[in-house]
């Protein structure tokens, strides 16, 4: 192994020899991968392809272990660390020229007890890999709505999904987490285990150390429910936007309804003529038996005149991974996102405007209706705060040309500006591009206890590649 030269915490380079490398390496259940190996390029990849950083060696840890061993080792050496789970991070803040990544992408066990209706689960799991293990006992965690993203990304910064409306949000089913702290230290949290720790960890990102697992409480879901999209041409979409607001006024919990403005995908039930063209998907999960859902779902669908309806049974695993096509790796990704207390006319009329303008064939603005169970919970309960919206909203702009950066990049700040009258000014963590003006938006009155938080266990800012909570001075 050759000589690498890594940033470090203080802003300058150190270059590390052989033998303190080998040694380090010795010591690990894992791997180091360096820029020379075969495997380098492939896993500093991640989902972005707007990302293109090089570490200057990567930690590929196996176990819990490899992690203390990583953390300990750079708090020595005095380098930049940053961390990946399963590489979903959309303003790519786990991969970082120069630093040190520890990835925890092969950390993907589940272990369920289904009996005692629980789950244990490692860094690197996917959503896919949670919900094979525990659909097999017809149990599920509330998550998101893509398979492919990671669990600890998606826990660690709230995470909302089908579920989230009758179940909750990620966090609000998370019993206790065992976490690497800048110290090195092995730390278990839970409501009766360093309980200022689990709060943060519930919503507040990577700041406060790296959790090596999570352990859920399952709730009985599926395996099949009634779901799927209704789709509607363009025409039409601002009614039918103004009747889906109406209509969710009264939905019952059970029930999750999501509108995307988008062209129409090349979903097997839609005609080849409409594929391309604009259209308005409302798109939904009723967490309940099937008759109840078939009568909930009923007047979305005298909204308009639908192109498609495949509104219907599906195994719950399988409509989770029903959008996964639309989200595959490989495109340029930029994000720009609000949350709303309701849909005004202005807003209305705003998203059936820019809809028409979209940037390019795979870019979507979509609307995940939130409320019910997730807002029964106080706003200084969790890290997490938007316990009142009833909506967010997600400017997914996405392409494959770096020729077309600059315009897609533009049109979504034009979008987004020009629905920020309408907002709360909160923002879903997750969902941050850029800016880190917006952290505090993330958090809003708890942003001030996440300071303390973070000031106790990571009063340097070791952990500081995220969306950044820096502690006092």
């Amino acid at each position: 192994m050759s000589q690498i030269t890594v940033k470090t915490l203080a802003g300058g380079a150190k270059t590390l020899g052989d033998d303190t490398l080998s040694d380090f390496r010795s010591r690990l259940k894992g791997q180091v991968i360096v820029p020379e190996d075969a495997a380098y390029d492939e896993a500093r990849q991640i989902w972005n392809a707007m990302i293109d950083s090089k570490p200057a060696f990567i930690v590929r840890c196996a176990a819990a272990e490899d992690v203390t061993h990583a953390v300990r080792y750079a708090r020595e050496q005095g380098l930049l660390v940053s961390v990946r789970g399963a590489g979903h991070n959309i303003a790519g803040k786990s991969v970082q020229d120069g630093a040190l990544l520890i990835d925890l992408s092969q950390m993907r066990s589940v272990e369920v007890d289904a009996g005692a209706r629980t789950a244990v689960v490692g860094p690197g799991a996917t959503l896919g890999d949670v919900d094979a293990a525990t659909q097999a006992h017809g149990l599920a965690v509330p998550t998101g709505i893509n398979s492919t993203t990671g669990i600890g990304g998606l826990t660690l910064g709230g995470g909302f999904g089908w579920l989230s409306r009758s179940l909750g949000l990620t966090i609000d089913s998370l019993i206790a987490a065992e976490v690497v702290t800048a110290d090195g230290k092995n730390v278990r949290c839970s409501a009766s285990e360093h309980a200022d720790l689990f709060w943060a960890t519930r919503g507040g990102g990577g700041n406060f150390g790296v959790v090596t697992s999570y352990e859920f409480k399952l709730h009985k879901v599926g395996p099949e429910v009634m779901s799927g999209p209704i789709v509607f041409p363009a025409k039409g979409a601002r009614d039918v936007l103004a009747g889906y607001r109406d209509f969710c006024k009264k939905s019952p919990e059970k029930l999750t309804t999501w509108a995307v403005l988008r062209g129409a995908p090349p979903l097997p039930f839609l005609a080849p003529e409409v594929h391309g063209k604009d259209v308005l998907i409302l798109a939904a999960l009723y967490n309940g038996p099937m008759e109840e859902g078939e009568k909930a779902m009923a007047p979305l669908r005298k909204l308009g005149d639908p192109i498609a309806d495949a509104f219907g049974p599906h195994p719950f695993a399988g409509f989770q991974q029903a959008f996964d096509p639309l989200l595959t790796p490989g495109f340029r990704n930029y994000w720009k996102s609000h949350n709303f207390t309701s849909l005004s006319e202005g807003l209305l009329d705003k998203l059936v405007e820019y809809a028409a303008t979209l940037p390019s064939p795979h870019s979507e603005i979509f609307v995940a209706q939130m409320g019910g169970a997730t807002n029964r919970i106080a706003s200084d309960a969790t890290a997490y705060p938007h316990r009142d919206i009833e909506f967010v909203m997600n400017v997914h702009t996405r392409w494959e040309a770096p020729g077309q950066d600059k315009e897609c990049v533009a049109w979504a700040r034009k979008f987004y500006e020009a629905t920020e009258p309408f907002a709360t000014g909160g923002v879903y963590v997750n969902f941050i591009s850029e800016g880190e003006d917006r952290v505090a938006g993330a958090y809003g009155a708890n942003y001030d206890r996440l300071v303390k938080v973070k000031t106790e266990y990571d009063p340097n800012n070791f952990f500081r590649l995220n969306q950044n909570i820096a502690p006092k001075a």
